[in-house]
């Protein structure tokens, strides 16, 4: 059933109100060219410069200790990967001090502070803001403890050494592919039919946000310009699409005032969404805007958490990015290894990670989509990531 058209005044100020998700100080960080792993290029510019290896901490040394910086437990994902962490290191016989930050910068600064005095010898730190723990990690350098990025880049420093994560301008292209491939866009631009569609992503103090932004359109443009993708909103930009510290309350927020202000005549088609949270954020919007399995929209997601597994089961939301963080952390433990050994890490990527400084050496990860055709036997049965008992099947 279509519903009565609000005013166009309406719409333009919900668009107004909106805008506060992703203004202010927390612009992003423009992104350097992606190029083809494990190919030597120059830095785009040539303006930054290549990151220096570390030091040897001591080399043949046995153990050590190893300061873990995780920026929150709030999302499943975070203790997952600082408990694999932890556990491996462990294993290797280090001693592991691994602390949380709660999405609070100063708590991490200080955290990272107490790491440095207490004597630890290498940093894993996935940052809270990414540009704004420079201070600190200079330091760690200042102190010669080599500095590992975990999944998130750290900005504007010459601190860090090596960068572990996951492919992310390709976790937002496997996004693209799947809304393109679900909707079969092709056809629909063939038989001029469109769909609606709108865009939440991650937060403006996070590389990752910025390349993940940059893949989704990477495949989804052509379509938006020649108006087989309708945004009713106009939010396509990073700027205008990218929430704060990835809060789900906000993307609740945003998508509650979007089917206010924008879909009151009409159903949205896609939420095409960077996080899990995010569509978690959307599918209590939606189910409080009276959507039902008859006019449910393609849901995206990333990280594969496990109550997004459990939605995407039971059709509440229809995909997400699995990313193998027990992967992440087995490469990310081979780097610490290699730093306290004195040797070189495994590196498969010296050209993408540019952090304004220097050109981070990266080990990235594949990302795999995934849906109820493929969630089994990817999450459950090939990487054991969770149990059929913990997805209820």
């Amino acid at each position: 059933m279509k519903r009565k058209v609000l005013s166009t005044i309406l719409a333009a100020s919900m668009v107004a109100t909106m805008a506060v998700g992703c203004g202010g100080g927390n612009s992003a960080q423009t992104d350097a060219p992606a190029a083809d792993a494990g190919t030597e290029a120059p830095a785009e510019g040539g303006d930054a410069a290549q990151a220096e290896a570390p030091a040897p901490v001591a080399a043949d040394q046995e153990g050590g200790k190893i300061g873990v910086a995780m920026p929150t437990q709030s999302s499943e994902r975070w203790i997952k990967d600082g408990g694999n962490m932890k556990e491996k290191l462990e294993a290797l016989g280090y001693e592991v001090d691994l602390q949380y930050a709660e999405d609070d910068v100063q708590m991490q600064v200080s955290q990272i502070e107490n790491m440095i005095a207490s004597g630890s010898q290498c940093l894993v730190i996935a940052a809270v803001d990414a540009g704004a723990l420079t201070t600190v990690e200079a330091q760690a350098k200042e102190a010669g403890i080599p500095i590992i990025a975990y999944d998130r880049l750290l900005m504007d420093t010459d601190a860090v050494s090596y960068y572990a994560s996951f492919d992310n301008e390709g976790v937002g292209t496997a996004i693209g592919e799947y809304v393109k491939t679900a909707k079969d866009l092709d056809a629909a631009r063939e038989a001029g039919e469109s769909y609606t569609i709108e865009f939440f992503m991650g937060s403006p103090d996070d590389n990752n946000a910025v390349l993940l932004h940059k893949g989704v359109m990477g495949v989804l443009q052509e379509y938006l310009d020649d108006g087989t993708l309708v945004c009713k909103t106009g939010r396509t930009s990073f700027e205008d699409t990218c929430i704060l510290r990835w809060s789900q309350e906000t993307a609740q927020q945003w998508c509650e005032n979007y089917l206010t202000g924008f879909y009151a005549d009409e159903d949205l088609d896609i939420a095409c969404t960077a996080f899990d949270g995010f569509a978690y954020g959307v599918k209590a919007a939606l189910q409080g805007a009276g959507y039902t399995a008859d006019n449910w929209p393609l849901i995206t997601g990333q990280d594969a958490e496990l109550m997004a597994c459990k939605n995407i089961l039971d059709g509440t939301q229809t995909a997400s990015i699995f990313k193998n963080t027990s992967l992440l952390a087995d490469k990310c433990v081979t780097m610490v290894e290699a730093v306290m050994k004195g040797a070189e890490p495994e590196i498969n990527d010296t050209t993408t990670y540019d952090n304004n400084v220097v050109v981070v050496p990266s080990y990235l990860c594949t990302p795999i989509s995934v849906d109820k055709n493929n969630l089994q036997e990817v999450v459950v049965e090939e990487a054991g990531y969770y149990t059929a008992e913990e997805l209820g099947l």
